[in-house]
């Protein structure tokens, strides 16, 4: 707890906050892009296993 509060009242504790932002946005990015590539590619898996029987 000391830590945080340390770096709240440091003037580099902004600059902690911001790269927190920036990488809660980049994972939301990575997140949705991941999901959607495995939900094409389920798609694609599935209608070559179709195609197969």
């Amino acid at each position: 707890m000391f830590l945080l509060s340390k770096l709240w009242a440091d003037d580099q504790g902004q600059d902690i906050a911001e790269y927190a932002v920036m990488l809660a946005v980049i994972l939301v990015i990575v997140v949705g892009t991941i999901r959607l590539i495995g939900s094409n590619t389920n798609t694609v898996f599935s209608q070559a296993a179709s195609s197969i029987q």
